[in-house]
Parts: structure tokens; C-alpha cells; sequence
């Protein structure tokens, strides 16, 4: 087991499921970590499960929903004001929302906002913190449920058509383009200190889709007793954010804390430029041009 002592790390959606867990677990191995909730009380909560778990004081939060752009912008600025870097970021917040589409408060569609571009702009916002460590690491959850979507970046915002579970899926994949793309950036600028890598943690049992109501729901709860752990599933985020083997790789898609092909034909270079672009624009930031 790594020691962490001198390594301060961000969790974003660390309140339940395989986010507790990691964020949990980071604690245990000494690190300083950082819980980025939503709700306030859920996460004082958990501050205080994890440090009577591990003994670590070192257990902070701080407040932000992903999905509204300002609302990012103002944590990544107190994140600033209270920390000299970031060792690692853990992109982990996820959600899917339910049978009817629903836009956050910028307008955009929620789980476009959740699971993409607010993670998006966090990065962007937290690249110069991460510089500020000597060998710094971003872990982005994806899922394999990246095969279960319909992508297009005609149609980013899916005013033409919508699924809970296909807007899902997508945004999986925008989190495996993202990784990739991140990587190639980072090369390209000669940022040598900091790799970033995906993830699909494996099917979880967890309150995951609760909220999308209808058929899916109770496919879901007929499945969760043969779904793993969010112990087992938050394996792979805690291997890549601290495992020495991983230490150089950046770009890659892990499960079972094993690289893994993306089996994917919407995957390609031009298709990472061009989402990495339009997400750009839509946040309102230019990282890594």
C-alpha cells in the first residue's frame, strides 16, 4: 500500500457509491483529500465517517454543483486560495437523469453539464495547480456503458432526441475522448509532470439511476444483487490515482486496473479535437490551445 502523506487529492461526487469509497480509502493511506460535494450535510456527514474510518484528520470539503458553470468557476477559485497544489484530481461525479430531458442552469442538458462539462472546466480551472506538483495525476470514471450511445456532435445539447440511458452512455464516451485528447495536449505543450487516465469501474451497486425512473429503474434493481461492491468497483480509481505502474501512462482506458481497447468508431483524433473544442466554447474557456 503507497504511501500518501505528502499527496493532496481532489474526489468530486465523494458523498456515496465508489466516490466515498476512493476518497475513503486515500484517506486510509495518509493522503490529505478533498471531498467536492453538492450537498452540504452529506458531505459534513461523510468528512466525519471518514476520519473516525481512518484516523486521518486531513479529510476536507468543499462545496459545488457540476453542473453550474459559475458554480465551478467559484470552488476552483477557493480550491486556489486554500492549497499550494494538487497531487491528484479524481473526476468521479456522475449521473444520470430522468425520462424527460432537463437543462441546468446555464441551459445545457443536465447530464451533458454533470458528467462532461463541468469535470471539463474543473480540469481547465485546476491544470495550474496540478503543474504545481511534482508527478500529478487526473483519473476520469468513464464507464463501459460508452457502448450504449448514440454520438453525434451535431447534436451535443440532444435537442433532437433523448434517452436517459443513451445520454448516459454518451457522455461515458466524451470522458474516454476527453482522457485521450488531455493527453495528447499535454504531450504536445511538454507538460511532462502531469498523466491522466479513464476508467470503467465495473457494475456497481449503487443509487445509480435511481432517479430515471420507469423501465430502467427496475432493471436496475432486478440487477444489483449480482452487481459488485462500490469497494471493488472503486479499485481501479484508487489504482490509477496512486499505483507506481501507472505512474507514465497517460491516455489509456483502464478496467480491472488493466488497459483496455475503446471499442468505438465515433473514437477518433479529429473526433476528440472537435469535442474538445465545442466544449470550449460552451464553458467559456481555452485550455491547452
Amino acid at each position: 500500500m503507497p504511501d500518501l502523506q505528502d499527496k493532496i487529492i481532489l474526489v468530486t461526487g465523494g458523498t456515496s457509491g465508489i466516490g466515498e469509497v476512493t476518497a475513503r480509502e486515500l484517506a486510509r493511506q495518509g493522503a490529505h483529500v478533498i471531498i467536492l460535494a453538492r450537498n452540504r450535510d452529506k458531505a459534513a456527514r461523510t468528512q466525519r465517517d471518514i476520519k473516525n474510518a481512518t484516523g486521518n484528520d486531513r479529510v476536507d470539503t468543499v462545496l459545488a454543483d457540476l453542473s453550474v458553470m459559475q458554480q465551478v468557476r467559484d470552488v476552483a477559485a477557493e480550491l486556489h486560495a486554500k492549497y499550494p497544489r494538487l497531487d491528484v484530481l479524481v473526476n468521479n461525479a456522475g449521473l444520470m437523469f430522468g425520462a424527460e430531458r432537463e437543462v441546468s442552469a446555464d441551459g445545457y442538458e443536465m447530464t451533458l453539464a454533470t458528467n462532461h462539462l463541468g469535470p471539463f472546466l474543473l480540469t481547465s480551472l485546476l491544470l495550474d495547480l496540478l503543474q504545481k506538483s511534482p508527478a500529478a495525476r487526473i483519473v476520469n470514471v468513464a464507464s463501459m456503458a460508452y457502448r450504449f450511445s448514440k454520438p453525434t456532435l451535431d447534436d451535443l445539447q440532444s435537442e433532437r432526441s433523448y434517452s436517459p440511458i443513451w445520454e448516459y452512455g454518451t457522455t461515458k464516451l466524451w470522458n474516454i475522448m476527453f482522457t485521450q485528447e488531455l493527453a495528447q495536449r499535454l504531450r504536445a505543450h511538454g507538460i511532462t509532470n502531469i498523466t491522466t487516465n479513464s476508467l470503467h469501474p465495473g457494475a456497481v451497486a449503487t443509487g445509480y439511476g435511481k432517479q430515471s425512473g420507469g423501465w430502467l429503474s427496475a432493471v436496475l434493481n432486478l440487477a444489483r444483487p449480482f452487481m459488485i461492491s462500490p469497494e471493488q468497483g472503486a479499485e481501479t480509481s484508487i489504482f490509477l490515482a496512486t499505483d507506481a505502474k501507472v505512474g507514465t501512462i497517460s491516455g489509456g482506458y483502464f478496467s480491472k486496473k488493466k488497459p483496455e481497447p475503446v471499442k468505438s468508431s465515433f473514437n477518433t483524433p479529429a473526433n476528440n479535437r472537435r469535442l474538445w473544442e465545442l466544449s470550449e466554447q460552451l464553458t467559456n474557456t481555452q485550455f491547452l490551445d
